[in-house]
């Protein structure tokens, strides 16, 4: 293919970029050139189109560490509270059914924020829903490390609840929708790892800060929390505007230069720009039609009934098997175990932040290889066998058996946040920002934020009441069968969607033979390769 074909003909809509290093890029030697020139005209457009690939991925990478920034403020603030309240409760001198209540509400208060942080990056932007999630946080969190009362306690615990709703339900569908398709699992994990590393980073403040008096450690605790958004300020005038948000607006051009910017090359961009033209074109179309998006979620057609199963599903199943009462109470578990020094309490929450951290690197690395489904199995039958084994460790090792209580509860808490982040945790994140049409897909992921953050705050909002009424171990053998239950839902209502485009996997839910059994993966998976292959000319 010639210069004229391939490089600046305006058949191919690449006329409009002006930057150079794109255009370079996509030129090709003249068969003159490459004659006298031998190989050496096809091995320099090679070695460019390797830089760009590279380049590309360094770019999509980036995107999606400052976009996932926010969840460091959700996941610390998950992990520091675990230790502070202790502190707080005897310096502000609350009752148990106060400490459920501020530990809890974060997580349902936050649905406010997942309501509204669908139909406000509708409006504004993905990026710009991002920056007000977190200055919305930050506010409630600056409150909550003054706060002189209980009342004034909760005033920042609330508005930080609805930061935390915005900036949950955002970070993964701005990465979804920026990062090409052989990357987007791993990818959409991010904001699930950032949390991890803020809980872990938690943990550690409410030990680096222990020693402190009782009135100021826990108001240092919470402060720290306050520094990540300088980097989030930074992030915003970086990161680029979601391109599919950008087409919704009628800004192609705008869309066009993101996209080449995020894909190996120019022919994959244009692919992708055509795919998401299309598929807002059906969003306009039905916005003519005046069928409001919240009413065909709320009357679904079969296929969006689907989507809506898995989605909603995995996210509620994410939440009441019980992991928010395992990050935001161990401490509480270790004492009924039989760890007694509040320091040696809170080393042991670091154990639980080390194996919930690395676990998730884990996933990382074998989402897009392994893919959802494999993980997700690994992920919930690990998780009831660990519920079960400290139910059952706390209740046969009693008196005379302290050491090997002690040790098993550790065991099976750490196994439990493990096994939890190397699947359901990232993946219920990763399904609920790609299953779901473009015209839907900001308000169905805020809906299943939604659900999310409501088993949350009912878990953690009711741990204590329940195991005061059941015992600790009682309640993890409720969990253990709940845990249980979620494998069936795997094998039943989860498709495989590793290696498909956000398109495709729409049409995945369209038949109900290939959503319950996922068999269409393999024809788009050797599409794929053969894509892989040809853009790395090996075809």
């Amino acid at each position: 293919m010639d210069l004229q074909e391939n490089g600046s003909s305006h058949e191919n809509g690449f006329s409009k970029i002006s930057k150079p290093k794109y255009q370079r890029m996509d030129s090709q030697p003249t068969h003159l050139e490459e004659e006298e020139d031998g190989d050496g005209g096809g091995g320099t457009h090679n070695r460019n189109r390797e830089t760009h690939k590279s380049n590309s991925r360094k770019y999509v990478f980036a995107c999606a560490v400052f976009a996932s920034l926010n969840s460091v403020l959700l996941g610390y603030d998950v992990g520091v509270m675990s230790g502070a309240i202790i502190f707080i409760r005897d310096d502000l001198h609350i009752s148990e059914v106060q400490e459920e209540v501020l530990v809890g509400c974060l997580s349902v208060v936050s649905l406010l924020g997942s309501l509204g942080g669908g139909r406000t990056s509708d409006a504004i932007g993905r990026k710009w829903t991002m920056g007000i999630a977190a200055i919305i946080f930050q506010t409630g969190a600056a409150i909550m490390t003054f706060a002189p009362s209980f009342e004034v306690l909760m005033i920042g615990r609330l508005l930080a609840g609805v930061g935390i709703g915005f900036g949950v339900m955002i970070a993964p569908v701005y990465i979804a929708e920026i990062s090409p398709s052989a990357a987007r699992g791993a990818l959409t994990s991010f904001p699930e790892i950032f949390i991890n590393m803020g809980i872990l980073l938690g943990y550690v403040s409410n030990y680096a800060f222990s020693g402190l008096s009782g009135h100021i450690n826990w108001r240092v605790m919470l402060a720290v929390g306050i520094l990540p958004s300088v980097f989030i300020g930074f992030a915003l005038f970086i990161i680029p505007e979601s391109p599919r948000w950008l087409v919704l607006q009628n800004r192609v051009d705008e869309a066009r230069s993101v996209l080449l910017k995020t894909n190996d090359n120019e022919v994959e961009a244009e692919e992708r720009l055509s795919e998401i033209e299309k598929a807002a074109q059906l969003t306009k179309e039905e916005k003519d039609a005046e069928k409001a998006v919240w009413r065909e979620l709320l009357t679904p057609s079969p296929g969006l009934r689907r989507m809506l199963i898995t989605g909603f599903g995995i996210q509620c199943f994410q939440q009441i098997t019980g992991i928010d009462a395992t990050v935001y109470y161990s401490p509480t578990i270790f004492s009924v175990a039989g760890i007694e020094d509040k320091t040696s309490l809170l080393a042991a929450t670091v154990a639980v932040g080390f194996a919930k951290t690395i676990f998730i690197l884990v996933a990382i690395l074998l989402i897009d290889r392994v893919g959802r489904k494999p993980l997700l199995y690994v992920s919930t039958i690990g998780m009831t066998t660990c519920l079960f084994g400290l139910a059952f460790g706390l209740t046969v090792f009693k008196q005379g058996f302290e050491e090997i209580r002690i040790g098993l509860a550790v065991l099976m808490v750490c196994g439990n946040v493990a096994f939890f982040s190397v699947g359901i945790g990232p993946i219920c994140w990763v399904l609920t920002s790609e299953i779901f049409p473009l015209r839907l897909r900001a308000q169905a992921a805020a809906l299943g934020a939604v659900g999310n953050r409501v088993c949350s705050g009912l878990v953690a909002m009711s741990f204590l009441s329940v195991s005061n009424a059941i015992t600790v171990q009682g309640t993890f053998y409720i969990f253990s069968v709940i845990s249980a239950i979620s494998v069936v839902f795997v094998y039943k209502f989860v498709p495989e969607t590793k290696g498909k485009s956000l398109e495709q996997i729409e049409m995945l839910f369209q038949n109900d033979r290939e959503w319950r059994g996922g068999e269409v993966e393999l024809g788009d998976m050797e599409r794929l390769v053969q894509k892989e292959q040809s853009s790395n000319g090996l075809v």
